[in-house]
C-alpha cells in the first residue's frame, strides 16, 4: 500500500466497504499500541521513583514527586502544538517520528538508572523528554479521526483513547516485573542494585536485600517500541485530502520537530522560572508558571510564519466561545484527575504508608514501616478501572445526557476526595498506617472510576455543543489543558506531604470539584441553561 493515499471519501458507503474500512482499521490497530507506549513512557516516572526510594537513591520525596510533575507538564504543553501536526505533516510521518522520539527518554532512563551517582538534573531532563508521550495523544487522536466516517468515529476514537490510556496500567504492571530479572546484560546493562526496603509486584512481595535491575524500567520500552515504530512507517498512511502537501518525509519531520520545539521551549522556560535552585530560579508559583507556558505556546504558534501561523489563526476562533472555557474546566475534573492521580498515586502510597509515626524522646518522627503495602502491587488498580469504564461513561451519557452524568460523578469525587483526605491524615499520623490502606485504596479506585465515566460524558457534551469544524480543535485544547493535571497533582500532593498535611491536597481538590458542579449546573442543567444537558 502506498504511503500517501490521494483518494479518500469514507462517507461514500461503496468506497468505505470496498477499500476504506481495511485501510482505516490497519491504521487504527497500528496507532493503538504506539499510543499505549506513549502513555506508558509519559507516566513511567511514577513507578520508577518508588523503586528509587526502595534502592536508596539520594533524593528527597519532594524532588521525586517533581520528576513525575515535570513529565506531566511537558506532556500537557506538547499537546497544544501536536494537534496541528497531522494537517501539516501527514499521519504516517507524524506517528512514525513521534513514536521514534519516545526511544530517547526510554533509552536515557535505562542508562541513567544504572548508577545512584547520576545527578538529579539528568533525571529531570529525562522526565522532561518523557513528555513527548503525553503530547502524542493529540496527534494520534487527530489522525484516527480522519480515517473513519462520522458514524464510526465514536467507536474508533474511543478504542484509540481508551486502549491508549491502558498504557498507564501497563507501565505500572510491567515495570515492577522486568526490574526483577537481568534482561539486558548484552548491552552492558547487567549491573544490579540491592533493595534497602521491601518492594513488590503483582506476584508477591520482594524482600529487602534482593537484587533488582531498575534500569530495565527504561530499556524495556526500547525493545517494545522498535517493531512498533517500523510498523508505523511501513503500515500507516498519509491522507492527501487531509494533508495536501506533506512534502518529502524529511520536510515533514522538520515541521513536526519545529512544533515540538515550541512546546519544549515554553515548558523549559516555565520550569526554569518555577523550579527551586539549583535547577531553576524559583520565582514563579505553580499556577503562574502554567499560565505563562500556555500563553507563550499559543503566542509562538500564532507568530510563526507560514502554514503553522495561518492554521493557528483559524483554530483560535474557538476561544471566543464561552463553552470552550466551561468544557475545558469540566474536562480537567475528569481526565485531569485521571492522569494527575495516576502520576502521584504510586509515590503517595510509598511515602504515606511506607513510614510509621512514632515518638522518640518526646519527638514524633517517621521511621520505615516493616508492614508497608507495596505501591508496585496496588497502584495499577485505579488507572485500570478508570480506563476500563471510559466507554461506559459515553454509553450512559447517550441515554441520560452528558451533563447529568458529569454532575453525578463530580459529586462522587467531592465525597470520595474528602474521605480519602481524612484517611490520608490518619495514616500519616499513625504508628500502624497499613490499617488504613484498604479504605484508602478503595476510595481512590472509586475516584478513578468516576474520572473514567466522566471522560465519556464530557466527550459527548463537546460533540453535542460544538459543530464538526469546532469540535476537533476544542477537543485538542481541552485535552491539553486537562493534561496539566499530571503536573498539578504530584506537585500539590508532594508539597502537602512535605508539610505534614497530605489531607489538605485532597480537600483542595474536593473544593475544586464542588465549584465545577456549580459551573456545570449554571451552563447546562439549570432551567434557562445555555445548552440543556448536552
Amino acid at each position: 500500500m502506498a504511503a500517501d493515499i490521494k483518494e479518500w471519501n469514507v462517507e461514500d458507503k461503496a468506497f468505505w466497504d470496498s477499500r476504506g474500512r481495511r485501510i482505516a482499521n490497519r491504521n487504527l490497530w497500528i496507532s493503538i499500541p504506539n499510543l499505549l507506549c506513549a502513555f506508558a513512557i509519559w507516566t513511567m516516572w511514577g513507578m520508577i521513583t518508588v523503586q528509587m526510594i526502595n534502592l536508596g537513591f539520594p533524593f528527597e520525596p519532594a524532588e521525586l514527586f517533581a520528576l513525575t510533575a515535570i513529565a506531566g507538564l511537558t506532556g500537557a504543553t506538547l499537546r497544544i502544538p501536536a494537534s496541528f501536526m497531522i494537517r501539516l505533516a501527514g499521519g504516517r510521518n507524524t506517528l512514525f517520528l513521534t513514536s521514534a522520539l519516545l526511544i530517547l527518554p526510554a533509552l536515557g532512563a535505562g542508562l541513567a538508572l544504572q548508577s545512584q551517582d547520576t545527578p538529579l538534573w539528568a533525571f529531570q531532563l529525562l522526565a522532561f523528554l518523557s513528555g513527548i508521550g503525553g503530547g502524542n495523544f493529540a496527534a494520534s487522536m487527530s489522525n484516527i479521526s480522519t480515517f473513519f466516517p462520522k458514524s464510526r468515529q465514536g467507536l474508533a476514537l474511543g478504542m484509540n483513547a481508551g486502549l491508549g490510556n491502558f498504557g498507564v496500567t501497563t507501565t505500572q504492571i510491567l515495570i515492577p516485573v522486568v526490574m526483577t530479572v537481568g534482561l539486558f546484560g548484552f548491552i552492558g546493562a547487567g549491573g544490579s542494585m540491592t533493595l534497602l526496603s521491601d518492594s513488590g509486584t503483582l506476584i508477591g512481595r520482594i524482600p529487602a536485600g534482593t537484587e533488582t535491575w531498575i534500569q530495565n524500567a527504561g530499556f524495556i520500552w526500547v525493545v517494545i517500541l522498535a517493531p512498533l515504530v517500523m510498523a508505523a512507517w511501513f503500515g500507516m498512511n498519509n491522507l492527501r485530502p487531509i494533508t495536501p502537501e506533506p512534502g518529502h518525509p524529511l520536510a515533514a519531520f522538520s515541521r513536526i520537530l519545529g512544533l515540538y520545539a515550541i512546546g519544549f521551549v515554553t515548558a523549559g522556560i516555565g520550569l526554569w522560572l518555577y523550579l527551586p535552585p539549583p535547577t531553576g530560579l524559583g520565582i514563579l508559583n505553580m499556577w503562574l508558571a502554567m499560565l505563562l507556558i500556555i500563553l507563550l505556546t499559543l503566542g509562538l504558534m500564532r507568530a510563526t510564519p507560514g502554514r503553522i501561523g495561518q492554521n493557528s489563526a483559524r483554530q483560535f476562533a474557538i476561544f471566543k466561545d464561552r463553552h470552550t472555557w466551561s468544557m475545558t474546566i469540566l474536562y480537567i475534573v475528569t481526565f485531569g484527575s485521571f492522569i494527575g492521580f495516576s502520576m502521584a498515586l504510586p509515590l503517595s502510597i510509598t511515602v504515606i504508608f511506607g513510614f510509621s509515626a512514632v515518638e522518640i524522646d518526646g519527638v514524633m518522627v517517621r521511621v520505615a514501616n516493616p508492614n508497608a503495602p507495596s505501591a508496585m502491587t496496588y497502584a495499577w488498580m485505579g488507572p485500570f478501572v478508570g480506563a476500563l469504564v471510559r466507554p461506559v461513561g459515553g454509553w450512559i451519557s447517550d441515554r441520560m445526557g452528558g451533563s447529568i452524568v458529569t454532575q453525578i460523578i463530580a459529586g462522587v469525587m467531592v465525597a470520595a476526595s474528602v474521605a480519602a483526605g481524612y484517611i490520608m491524615m490518619l495514616a500519616y499520623q499513625s504508628p500502624t498506617p497499613e490499617q488504613y490502606f484498604l479504605p484508602f485504596l478503595l476510595l481512590f479506585i472509586l475516584i478513578f472510576a468516576a474520572t473514567g465515566i466522566g471522560n465519556g460524558s464530557t466527550f459527548r457534551s463537546i460533540g453535542i455543543i460544538f459543530n464538526r469544524e469546532q469540535a476537533g480543535p476544542v477537543l485538542g485544547w481541552t485535552s491539553a489543558v486537562a493534561a496539566y493535571g499530571a503536573f498539578v497533582a504530584p506537585m500539590v500532593i508532594g508539597e502537602q506531604i512535605r508539610a505534614g498535611t497530605p489531607e489538605n491536597a485532597m480537600y483542595g481538590f474536593a473544593v475544586f470539584y464542588a465549584l465545577c458542579m456549580v459551573l456545570n449546573w449554571w451552563f447546562y442543567l439549570r432551567r434557562n441553561a445555555y445548552v440543556k444537558n448536552p
